[in-house]
């Protein structure tokens, strides 16, 4: 009899499987996974953790921003050794992560995670938001790391419009940037276009998941039918063509932050992210939805 296949959402014998809520100003990481070289925030995380623990710690994180993206709300797991976390609390760990980063990094919250989590797979849905400001007297000098200062005004209605075609389940091939095996089929829940109190132009959206740049590909877009170059109805008609736009800008990322990560109860944890991990696509034949 061949043993049963190893729970992927486990941690492994001996070890304890942590949720780590951060923030981050992504301002001068080369995104979130580690590349040869570069300094990233996993890097940063996974080096504060293997300080704090004498060993290598790998984390997995709930959204793999970009570079220069930043995180009001990332959330990662890590596999820690359970003998050495027995002898600190949540709260200890977090001061001693907060002391071991430097300020770019802020850990929120440790806790252990529920049975059946992963940071990644887990996830119901990821929120992000960009934000813009578009007044001709120039942008605000103390917003400049997180706002994207655009030159020409915006009509935030227009973009609205135009924002209602991608909500649903598409192929974004459109908006993403390819990779080899992976599906660019995702199910956007909202695109919210509107101005927040300070007059900046915020687009909320989000989705089950994201492929690569496909959210700054998305505002880019949107941003063209703002300026009027556009009608609304083209967005419609790049999602439908699935294939790369020229006329779509992919925007700076400076403007970008993931806002928060949504999970469903602890029961449905591991279910989730057993049908997360399956291939999805939309069949050539299938009209756009």
């Amino acid at each position: 009899m061949t043993s049963p296949d190893p729970d992927p959402t486990a941690a492994p014998t001996g070890r304890v499987r942590v949720r780590v809520d951060l923030a981050y100003d992504g301002t001068g990481f080369s995104g979130w996974a580690r590349q040869p070289g570069r300094q990233t925030v996993q890097q940063h995380l996974e080096e504060a953790l293997a300080e704090a623990f004498g060993q290598p710690v790998p984390v997995v994180c709930a959204g793999r921003t970009d570079a220069g993206v930043h995180a009001r709300g990332q959330v990662v797991h890590a596999d820690l050794p359970d003998v050495i976390w027995s002898r600190r609390t949540p709260h200890g760990l977090r001061a001693i992560l907060n002391r071991l980063t430097d300020e770019r990094v802020w850990v929120r919250r440790v806790h252990p995670a529920p049975h059946g989590f992963d940071a990644r797979f887990s996830a119901l849905s990821r929120h992000y938001a960009y934000r813009m400001w578009d007044d001709p007297g120039g942008v605000d000098p103390l917003t400049r790391r997180w706002v994207v200062h655009h030159r020409r005004p915006l009509d935030a209605g227009a973009m609205a419009r135009a924002a209602a075609a991608l909500v649903g389940e598409h192929d974004f091939a459109a908006f993403c940037r390819p990779r080899e095996g992976a599906s660019t089929v995702r199910r956007v829940l909202s695109v919210d276009v509107g101005r927040d109190e300070q007059r900046l132009l915020v687009v909320a959206i989000g989705a089950d998941a994201f492929c690569h740049s496909m959210v700054r590909s998305l505002v880019g877009a949107l941003v063209a039918v703002g300026e009027g170059r556009r009608r609304p109805e083209w967005v419609a008609q790049v999602l439908a063509a699935r294939v790369r736009d020229s006329a779509v800008t992919v925007m700076p990322p400076s403007g970008l932050v993931l806002e928060r990560v949504e999970y469903p109860p602890d029961d449905l944890l591991g279910k989730r992210a057993r049908t997360a991990r399956q291939f999805r696509a939309i069949a050539a034949s299938d009209p756009p939805t």
